[in-house]
């Protein structure tokens, strides 16, 4: 007797094992965490076999789980092919995408992915620098789609992510400690500096460059060798890297946002597609922080747009 395996099943399982959690599962498919759980319980049925070692806070693949996982996955990309084949529209083309150096490596690598699966025809071309240049590319309608950081949402953005610009420095690093206090930049042009210049200034606290590069593992080089500290995005910093804590003395820095900016002429169907991989991405990714997140931003910009 013939036995059908239903793609969504897979698909949830799939989707857990590669975000870590139900949670960020849930985001990613638009479903709730109850549906996805009873989706994986029903897979296990199926198979009359635990697909997840539950013996922990964080949700591990079983010897089972890691021997479907290649299969679901084959199983799954098959399917969307197949979708994309006989479904319109039948994106072919390009889409050039601009991106901070310091948001590619925590977010893009799952939106490359996922958008590949699903279009395998459409060529993704990924253009990495700061925002001042991504953002003229764009207006030059050289980019189809720019995210930014930036200290607020212009008109025409969409936010994708309010993040905290936090002070890191090696893991139980001392760098943090010296006067005058060393500190790494990128790009003169980067916001991140000026920012932190300012907060330094406020508290009188004096510093000396270390490195000013537009590359940031030149940056992140003078971190780890605790040589320096540098201002980064939360979402950015490396797990081997440590937040410095406001305890140790250094000025809070603002809250900066991620955004995401759309071609305003001449803006085609597939860059509108790869805005949804990044959009459902950042929904995933972030979840529940992304919004406390925001709410404190708003309060933030509404505090320096009223004055003390």
């Amino acid at each position: 007797m013939s036995r059908n395996i239903d793609i969504g099943l897979l698909r949830a399982f799939v989707a857990v094992v590669e975000t870590g959690s139900v949670t960020r599962a849930a985001h990613l498919l638009n479903l709730t965490q109850a549906a996805v759980s009873q989706q994986l319980k029903r897979l296990e049925e199926l198979f009359a076999v635990a697909l997840f070692d539950r013996s922990n806070r964080t949700l591990r693949p079983t010897a089972a789980g890691e021997r479907l996982l290649a299969h679901a996955q084959s199983m799954t990309a098959m399917n969307d092919d197949l979708w994309g084949l006989m479904s319109t529209p039948h994106y072919e083309g390009e889409v050039r995408v601009g991106v901070p150096h310091d948001v590619v490596e925590p977010n893009l690598p799952a939106v490359l992915r996922r958008f590949d699966r699903a279009w395998p025809r459409v060529r993704v071309t990924l253009i990495s620098g700061i925002t001042a240049e991504l953002l003229a590319n764009l207006h030059r309608n050289d980019l189809d789609i720019a995210l930014s950081t930036e200290p607020d949402v212009p008109p025409n953005a969409e936010l994708l992510l309010s993040d905290p610009l936090v002070w890191v420095g090696a893991a139980g690093g001392q760098a943090h400690q010296r006067t005058p206090l060393p500190v790494s930049f990128g790009s003169p042009h980067c916001a991140f500096r000026a920012s932190a210049i300012h907060a330094l200034a406020g508290a009188g606290r004096d510093w000396r460059p270390v490195c000013e590069a537009t590359v940031l593992d030149a940056v992140k080089a003078t971190v780890y060798a605790d040589v320096a500290v540098a201002p980064m995005l939360l979402s950015a910093v490396p797990a081997d890297l440590s937040v410095i804590d406001a305890a140790e003395g250094l000025p809070p820095l603002p809250p900066f946002c991620i955004n995401m900016h759309m071609r305003r002429t001449g803006r085609t169907a597939v860059a509108d597609e790869f805005a949804a991989f990044v959009r459902q991405e950042f929904a995933s990714r972030y979840g529940e922080r992304r919004q406390i997140v925001s709410a404190a931003l708003q309060s933030e910009l509404s505090r320096a747009s009223t004055g003390p």
